[in-house]
């Protein structure tokens, strides 16, 4: 098993991803022909091709695989892939990409500003926030205070703990006012929109509660294969609300006699995991092919034949499609199977 896991491994890193083929110009055999000539021309900057893997489950998509992976890297550093030949009426753009580039590249999130505004002004909020966090793109600000910003999972992770870092700033000067008028206490929080609730879970001053916000794949591949990460004792209570892209995770104090440090642990044990497969893993979605009749049954039925050969992988089915989740070399071989 370890020989076949290192086999695959090294299949995949001398594997590209080639998208922008015209599809169905040609036979398949023809395109596919096609392609093995262009990339394994030295003016491509190409080599000996060991398989063509096309046509795939995605439209105009093939799997370049070479004898040598020094290939890949040098056919990655050309400009500009040309799919020309004499049996094409034209010439057309290829665009190469490395097979085992991190797929949960990329989420989007909208953001509601109005708990803000009356301490800040937003159009300047926004600007340190862009100034903050270069790697995210960000929408218009609405009248309504909400803003959609879009980026890499890490990146938007970093944006939300600046934002609980302003709203924990906010939170400690209202109990600084609330201190010097007993009169009114709840007043300024509510004016933030921010309920005793939300305000313990931004700072958790006294350890009782802490959340943790992660990609929801990578939550799903976690609470599948490593169930020991949220424990369940005495000592906590963890809750999840998944929101598309999402999952917010709530460690709270169970009333153990660990207590508080028991909740960081577990939340630093969940951090740390969550770090190790955002960086390994990788998702494929088959979509079913709609004219196959009883179509949905018959990939659901082989991606659950397959399972016992690819334990690590985990099978997420749908109404139109099933999305299979693992690390790249796995992954690569499983769907190519399906």
């Amino acid at each position: 098993l370890c020989a076949q896991a290192t086999g695959r491994a090294a299949k995949s890193a001398r594997t590209v991803v080639i998208a922008g083929i015209p599809d169905g110009l040609l036979h398949n055999d023809v395109m596919t022909d096609i392609l093995m000539i262009h990339f394994q021309m030295s003016k491509n900057n190409g080599g000996d091709v060991e398989e063509v893997m096309y046509p795939t489950m995605k439209k105009g998509v093939a799997y370049v695989t070479f004898e040598d992976r020094e290939v890949v890297e040098s056919v990655l550093k050309k400009d500009e892939h040309r799919l020309e030949d004499r049996r094409l009426s034209g010439y057309y753009p290829l665009k190469v990409t490395r097979y085992c580039e991190n797929v949960f590249s990329s989420v989007t999130s909208v953001l509601n500003m109005s708990v803000f505004k009356d301490q800040f002004v937003l159009e300047d909020l926004i600007q340190e926030f862009k100034k903050k966090s270069t790697a995210l793109s960000f929408g218009p600000l609405q009248s309504n205070g909400q803003i959609s910003v879009q980026g890499s999972f890490p990146a938007m992770k970093l944006l939300r703990d600046f934002l609980l870092l302003k709203a924990q700033s906010l939170s400690e000067k209202d109990e600084r006012e609330e201190s010097k008028s007993r009169q009114r206490p709840r007043r300024r929080l509510q004016q933030h929109g921010l309920t005793p609730e939300t305000s313990n879970s931004v700072h958790a001053a006294d350890g009782e509660k802490q959340v943790v916000v992660l990609d929801t794949d990578t939550y799903r591949y976690m609470k599948h294969f490593f169930p020991r990460t949220f424990p369940v004792n005495a000592d906590v209570v963890i809750s999840e609300i998944t929101d598309g892209d999402i999952t917010t995770v709530s460690i709270e104090n169970a009333g153990g006699r660990s207590g508080a440090g028991q909740v960081l642990r577990v939340k630093e044990k969940i951090e740390d995991q969550s770090v190790k497969l955002h960086h390994a893993l990788r998702k494929e979605r088959i979509y079913f092919e709609e004219h196959v009749r009883g179509g949905t049954w018959r990939y659901k039925g082989v991606c659950a034949s397959l399972q016992a050969r690819y334990p690590h992988v985990l099978i997420i089915p749908y109404d139109t499609h099933i999305d299979v989740i693992g690390n790249s070399s796995e992954i690569f071989e499983f769907t190519k199977e399906v």
